[in-house]
């Protein structure tokens, strides 16, 4: 497979994401940050173009990924993708600012259908994939061409999904996304049918706050396109 390759970017925050107030200045103010908070999933969509560009199709179709976010980046920080070390044929590559590590992502050339865990089920969410969800990463600052030529959704459509089940069902404030396991099993045309279902497998308090792992399996026409386990602080500690 090609190797892998360094790539820098200039963070963005994303008007869609306005909806979690920790992603506006005045909402991660009152969160005790300094500013707006760029969403784990636009950080994850530049992690991505670093496999992606390497290795296409075969990665979109059958990859996936480990990703944990501990810092957070900023709006317009400058991000540079390295790739840091090789667990074998699973490379790890840290998104950094300013030289400080804010993501880290293992990345497989192929992955497993994730184990199917059990917890109180959250309404489905099922929708049209557009051209908003294959220019993602375009609108973020990812110049990977892959999406908009062959018309498919951007693989951080996978944990963007996961983040709507925290959002619009279990949380009722600002909120952070810590990490996703991530597996591909194809992709997601423009124009097809997506749906995706998820049970909550765990809930636990934190000193961070009340932290909340799902299970999620989405598809595309029928078709399994990703599962994933997915962990966010979906009530912040007070302090």
């Amino acid at each position: 497979m090609p190797i892998l390759q360094p790539w820098s970017v200039d963070a963005v925050n994303l008007p869609e994401h306005a909806d979690n107030a920790i992603h506006t200045d005045a909402g991660a103010r009152a969160a005790g940050f300094s500013g707006a908070l760029v969403a784990g999933v636009t950080t994850y969509a530049y992690l991505t173009h670093v496999p992606a560009t390497a290795w296409g199709m075969a990665w979109l179709e059958g990859g996936g990924a480990e990703v944990r976010f501990r810092h957070p980046v900023m709006d317009a920080d400058r991000v540079d993708l390295t790739i840091e070390e090789l667990d074998g044929d699973e490379p790890t590559v840290a998104a950094s600012v300013d030289g400080t590590a804010r993501a880290v992502a293992r990345f497989l050339e192929s992955a497993e259908v994730l184990p199917e865990r059990d917890g109180p089920a959250l309404d489905p969410i099922e929708f049209v994939v557009d051209a908003s969800w294959s220019d993602y990463g375009f609108r973020a600052g990812d110049d990977c061409p892959i999406y908009t030529d062959r018309g498919i959704a951007h693989p951080a459509s996978w944990p963007r999904l996961a983040n709507r089940f925290c959002h619009e069902q279990l949380v009722d404030g600002s909120w952070i996304h810590i990490r996703s396991r991530i597996a591909h099993h194809g992709v997601a045309p423009v124009g097809s049918t997506a749906r995706a279902s998820a049970v909550v497998a765990e809930r636990f308090d934190s000193r961070a706050g009340e932290r909340a792992v799902l299970d999620v399996r989405i598809s595309a026409d029928g078709s399994p396109v990703a599962s994933i386990e997915h962990e966010a602080i979906i009530r912040l500690a007070t302090t």
